[in-house]
């Protein structure tokens, strides 16, 4: 559970590579193509950007979004309608990668859609707030699901927060309700809160975070959470 310096720097350099991929998604997250083009797309770019291999490509459009292990079909993407882009695979080095973010193509058809992306954005940020050293795992998730809570989407939030990742994409420490393993310097995880709305969209932001040597939070992670993709009008 506890990564040595060259560890971390292994994951933090494929943190890197997904980032770029990321940032490329408005090449090819477009209205009128289906998932499975979109997700081809983006396997060849995690390969391309310096992944060995793509080991996962969720692109969940519209409803499918409200599914938090859909991975992708010949559904065709709207414009307007969120698209939950969950991606990863495993460095050269064997250490993996796993990112998401919520994209819209244009503006948000849905009114509502604004507010549960805020929410979600807001508990990411404080679920990262609350991992420090020494302080239990199930603390990050409760601090991210107070917010999801207090904005009256608790029963939408069916995920834990978190799971540690390094050879695997899913290991030990795992960030859920009852796991009070105490944070250690070296530790590194997903933080990724989301809200799923049944037959209408879902949204989830994640990023991977190590436990720096001071026991404060390193984000593994940094392309923009806005919900434009790179490249649109008003995008980031």
């Amino acid at each position: 559970m506890v990564k040595t310096p060259e560890e971390l720097s292994a994951l933090h350099g494929v943190g890197e590579a997904v980032d770029r991929v990321h940032a490329r998604i408005g090449e090819w997250l477009r209205p009128g193509r289906t998932e499975d083009e979109i997700g081809a797309d983006i396997a060849a770019a995690l390969v391309e950007e310096g992944h060995e291999r793509a080991d996962f490509v969720i692109v969940a459009s519209g409803p499918h979004g409200a599914s938090p292990h859909h991975e992708r079909s010949d559904r065709v993407v709207r414009a307007g309608e969120p698209v939950v882009v969950d991606i990863g695979g495993p460095a050269p080095s064997g250490y993996f990668s796993d990112s998401t973010r919520t994209y819209v193509c244009g503006e948000p058809v849905d009114p509502e859609f604004d507010r549960v992306w805020r929410t979600v954005r807001d508990a990411q940020r404080a679920g990262i707030d609350a991992a420090r050293a020494g302080l239990p795992c199930s603390g990050v998730d409760a601090a991210a699901r107070r917010v999801v809570e207090a904005a009256g989407y608790g029963a939408f939030f069916i995920t834990r927060t978190g799971h540690g990742i390094g050879l695997e994409v899913h290991e030990h420490p795992y960030l859920v309700r009852g796991d009070d393993l105490p944070l250690a310097p070296g530790m590194t995880f997903s933080v990724e809160p989301g809200i799923y709305l049944p037959g209408r969209f879902g949204v989830r932001i994640e990023d991977i975070v190590a436990i720096g040597d001071d026991g404060s939070p390193e984000p593994c992670n940094r392309s923009p959470r806005h919900w434009r993709p790179a490249g649109d009008p008003g995008g980031p």
